[in-house]
């Protein structure tokens, strides 16, 4: 059975099936990452005093992650433009920049993951607070390579003002002996509300990058054929996840400046 109106466009919408579909899918991805965004402010201005982290991420990491993803999406738009020119050795070189720049993102958020699940806090049970990278634990104690914090005005903003006055260094070890710990836990998804709304969005953000890369790259080598027998139909092919793939860019030029900048 054929498929109708996989090249040509619908009499009542002007678009072609699969167009019509992405537009429908990504207006429900609006409404879900729209949802999360609201939750973040609903969060941060609910956040007690001096308990939202400022500063705890790293924006020059964050803008070479945001410099990859805007770059991947000119090479997806090159590439296409490659195929309606029939040139497609042209899109196969564009396409594939724009896996290796979805592969750059990832490990990129990998590593900045990585990071904060090394970064630990302890609270001792005299009332001090500990923090700083892990350097060693074991069973007698604990040492993180970091600050002693005043969490009089709130331990985020503890942290912030011990970088702030040691002007961007690291800090240094601290020996904590394991039975005076009251608490201790690393900056993972269940440290604060931050990095619980922090991993979510970045979370489902990467997963949709991941996504995304798989179908590009499945069109690109193992879906490729079709070129060869029904060159319009693949072309829509590469333009409906080139339009999945700029809205991927376009929700992290958001979450960006929110969790990095503000």
């Amino acid at each position: 059975m054929e498929i109708p109106y996989t090249v040509e466009p619908r009499r009542d919408t002007g678009l072609y099936n699969a167009k019509v579909g992405i537009w429908l899918f990504l207006a429900s991805e609006v409404m879900l990452f729209g949802a999360l965004f609201s939750s973040y402010i609903l969060l941060r201005v609910g956040a007690d005093i001096g308990e939202w982290p400022q500063g705890l991420l790293n924006v020059p990491i964050g803008t070479v992650n945001t410099l990859v993803l805007i770059s991947s999406s000119v090479t997806v738009v090159l590439g296409w433009a490659a195929l309606k020119q029939g040139n497609f050795a042209k899109y196969r070189i564009c396409q594939t920049i724009t896996l290796l720049c979805a592969c750059a993102f990832v490990g990129i958020k990998s590593y900045e993951y990585y990071d904060k699940f090394t970064h630990y806090q302890v609270i001792t049970k005299d009332g001090k607070v500990f923090d700083g990278h892990l350097v060693s634990k074991n069973k007698d104690q604990v040492v993180l390579h970091g600050f002693e914090i005043d969490a009089s005005k709130g331990k985020a903003a503890g942290v912030t003002a011990a970088h702030k006055a040691s002007h961007g260094g690291h800090g240094k070890e601290i020996e904590i002996k394991t039975a005076d710990i009251q608490k201790i836990g690393n900056y993972g998804p269940a440290h604060n509300t931050y990095t619980s709304i922090y991993f979510t969005l970045t979370g489902l953000h990467a997963l949709h990058v991941i996504g995304g890369a798989l179908v590009m790259g499945y069109i690109l080598f193992p879906g490729a054929g079709m070129w060869k027998t029904e060159p319009e139909r693949y072309t829509n092919r590469v333009e409906v996840s080139g339009l999945f793939w700029h809205f991927v860019d376009l929700v992290w030029i958001f979450l960006f400046p929110v969790l990095y900048l503000l």
